[in-house]
């Protein structure tokens, strides 16, 4: 007999769409298969075998997080295949922070309708994410939640796991003064600072395609710009250098992501005229009157992820990152000191 329950249909689920959902979304997971994956999608859990050939002592590197309130940008612009990548992005460039290669990412959706074809935009998206990121997407969860969130509003969380080999694992621990930190550019504001980003702006329905001079494109599709998968160019980066340390910078700004790289006893001292500080942050700063100090401590402020490396090998870092399309900057240094940052 078919799966249908008129009555759980009648309560605000209706558990047929959920069936429609999937089987729209394989086409988009199927995108995402890597050696290691053993199941499809719709078992109860979703299974995959790494491979720890020539590995003296893996360790398993796990990483959640979510999209934040940047999805009522993706409401109001009923744009939906694009915020998946964010959730994407914000769990697997958590992970390359310790060298560790993203193996594969679950989502969790949660949604007050279940629109099939909704969903499977969100999934596009996360699958994208995945694609960009060689990870597999091997499961996932969405729950129609009737009463507890508008129809036409969702959440999306996600959680992935990566591997290292211990004995190559990032942890700051060998960072020394001189060493240069090398700034990579992010393609926006990101995953983060949206709740300052909407009041500076009060966006809503009226307000979210206002232009700025700053800007070549309206204010909404410029703020919905996916955050940047930097796990490609990290992982050259590690294999040609000596990666000391990594810092993904989301929110909190420099302020507090960057001392969370350090060591004891080091601070890292940046030079703000070396910063590509995008056009956005300037109409953020202007539009809602907001100190620089702030700006640095909310938002990426044009840099997305940090890494320390020695000065002898600086020019090879940057040399790999763009040859592996990554637009990369020497930003600041490190030095003695318990400041944690000092931006000059």
């Amino acid at each position: 007999m078919k799966s249908f329950s008129e009555s759980y249909k009648a309560a605000g689920v209706d558990i047929t769409a959920g069936y429609e959902s999937v089987e729209l979304i394989k086409k988009h997971v199927a995108r995402t298969s890597i050696p290691g994956v053993i199941s499809g999608i719709g078992g109860f859990g979703g299974l995959f075998a790494p491979d720890f050939k020539g590995m003296e002592e893996p360790v398993l590197i796990s990483g959640t997080d979510g999209v934040g309130t940047k999805i009522k940008l993706a409401f109001l612009l009923d744009k939906h295949n694009t915020i998946g990548i964010d959730s994407v992005a914000m769990c697997v460039n958590d992970v390359i922070c310790c060298g560790a290669k993203p193996l594969f990412f679950l989502d969790y959706i949660a949604i007050g309708k279940n629109i099939p074809e909704k969903v499977a935009s969100i999934v596009e998206g996360i699958a994208e994410g995945c694609v960009q990121s060689e990870c597999a997407l091997v499961g996932g969860e969405t729950a129609e939640h009737p009463g507890l969130m508008p129809v036409d509003e969702y959440d999306v969380a996600g959680f992935c796991v990566g591997i290292v080999d211990k004995p190559k694992m990032i942890d700051g621990s060998k960072l020394c003064e001189g060493d240069v930190l090398i700034g990579l550019k992010s393609s926006g504001v990101h995953s983060n600072g949206f709740s300052l980003v909407r009041k500076v702006f009060g966006i809503d329905e009226n307000t979210i395609n206002n232009t700025y001079p700053e800007l070549n494109k309206p204010l909404g599709e410029a703020l919905l710009t996916p955050t940047k998968i930097y796990v490609k160019p990290v992982m050259a980066l590690i294999d040609a250098v000596e990666v000391k340390a990594l810092s993904h910078i989301t929110g909190g700004g420099f302020y507090e992501n960057i001392p969370r790289m350090l060591k004891d006893g080091l601070t890292a001292e940046i030079d703000k005229s070396s910063l590509p500080i995008l056009p956005v942050f300037d109409v953020i700063q202007r539009v809602g009157n907001i100190p620089e100090h702030d700006m640095f401590n909310t938002f990426n402020m044009g840099i997305g992820m940090v890494a320390a490396v020695s000065a002898a090998e600086a020019d090879k870092a940057i040399e790999i990152l763009k040859e592996n399309g990554e637009d990369a900057v020497v930003i600041g240094k490190v030095i003695n000191g318990d400041e944690g940052v000092i931006i000059k």
